[in-house]
């Protein structure tokens, strides 16, 4: 009778209770898996999550937590959004775990595009954070996977592209013949060769054989223009591409006029390319050249890419964290007006640069550094060389540019007084 009467007592309690609701992330990912649309609609949907970027970080740190314990309750779009927006906001461990999830079903929705997504996401979350080994890794089991005998061949011409990917891990890893060989093999098994003699070129760069380097670039332009079966349009923007490859190459080996003449090609076609513009009129300055001219390309990409950020912001599409003017161009125009000896006016874009993500960049403090030297403030100086001598120097030229920093900054330190006997030690 007791346990009747409590039984029934819990029946009632039951019904009294309102039914279960989902939670605020059980909505949104159910929103997310309701997702319609390719590429398009996906990006648009990780920028307006990306809008309130507290709100995004506290959605994928959730969702990622939810997806150890259960990876089938997102669907493709979702999880390739939520890998997005943990990419952006620098959540790499949960963004590898969404573009993995990717992975699975795209593989089994046997989807050449959404296999091809689903690495390049992972790959690039690797690179980001230059674990060169893992991307490595990763993609030679994709390569080993797609030469499967039972792998369609629809999906297996995805073959060469994570093969060049291969190879510039390799090559960032140092392993240059092994990537080499990896070029020759896939300039014997397709066309045309263009493509490889372009990624043969990246690969020698890497190895800082730079002369090598262009000549692969230079025989990649001359190729391209004999091949029959590739369309004007295609060979058109290969040139231009590897033109623009050649002038930063021209750079490194002190050839600055045919730099120059790589540049002011491309820009007789694109005379608004922010990039284009910028980078002639670095060069210039960096060589004490045309410093006139230099200055004027240099606020001409400024004011395009203002324009371009203009239009974007007219269209949503521009997130308010890139609502700035570009690091590298600021520093450019601090650059010119530096060589110029205007000091004063060239500081000012100088600490706007280095406020800024992108200007964290030993090159850019290097810049503000002279600046400060020059205009006598020798403490200002030696506290950025001091923080650009922090940074992650990878490359040969960010290598070869902090020799040049511990120089000056040995010989600042040099010239500083002695402390006083009568201060504390």
């Amino acid at each position: 009778m007791l346990m009747q009467i409590l039984l029934s007592a819990l029946v009632g309690l039951l019904i009294a209770l309102p039914p279960m609701v989902p939670d605020a992330v059980q909505r949104k990912i159910a929103e997310l898996n309701n997702l319609k649309g390719g590429q398009d609609a996906v990006r648009q949907k990780a920028r307006e999550l990306l809008k309130d970027r507290e709100a995004a970080k506290k959605l994928v740190e959730e969702a990622g937590e939810r997806a150890k314990l259960d990876s089938k309750q997102f669907k493709y779009n979702a999880a390739y959004v939520l890998a997005l927006v943990a990419f952006e906001l620098e959540r790499y461990d949960v963004a590898l775990r969404f573009f993995g999830i990717c992975e699975k079903q795209a593989w089994a929705l046997k989807s050449r595009a959404k296999i091809a997504e689903a690495f390049d996401g992972q790959f690039s979350v690797l690179a980001r954070q230059k674990k060169w080994a893992d991307a490595s890794e990763l993609a030679r089991s994709l390569i080993e996977k797609l030469e499967s005998d039972d792998i369609e061949d629809d999906i297996r011409i995805l073959k060469p592209a994570v093969a060049e990917q291969w190879i510039i891990a390799l090559a960032r890893q140092g392993q240059v013949k092994q990537a080499l060989r990896l070029v020759d093999q896939l300039m014997e098994d397709y066309s045309p060769k263009a493509f490889f003699l372009e990624l043969r070129g990246k690969v020698l760069q890497e190895a800082g054989q730079t002369e090598d380097a262009i000549k692969a670039l230079l025989d990649a332009i001359e190729e391209m223009e004999g091949a029959e079966r590739v369309n004007d349009s295609v060979k058109e923007t290969f040139i231009n591409r590897m033109r623009y490859l050649l002038s930063n190459l021209y750079v490194e080996v002190s050839q600055v006029e045919k730099a120059a003449e790589q540049l002011k090609t491309l820009l007789e076609k694109f005379p608004d390319n922010p990039g284009f513009n910028n980078d002639l009129g670095y060069i210039w300055a960096d060589h004490d050249m045309n410093l006139d001219e230099a200055e004027k390309l240099i606020r001409k990409a400024i004011e395009l890419e203002r324009k371009n950020r203009d239009e974007l912001r007219k269209r949503g599409d521009l997130l308010p964290e890139y609502d700035h003017d570009n690091a590298a161009y600021l520093d450019s125009l601090g650059w010119v007006l530096f060589k110029k000896k205007q000091y004063a006016e060239a500081k000012v874009p100088l600490l706007e640069a280095v406020k800024l993500k992108e200007g964290e960049n030993i090159e850019i403090l290097d810049h503000l550094a002279d600046v400060h030297m020059a205009l006598g403030e020798k403490a200002e100086a030696i506290a950025v060389w001091k923080r650009a001598l922090e940074l992650d120097a990878t490359s040969r030229r960010d290598l070869r540019r902090r020799e040049e920093i511990i120089k000056k900054l040995k010989a600042a330190e040099g010239q500083q007084p002695e402390k006083s006997s009568d201060k504390p030690q």
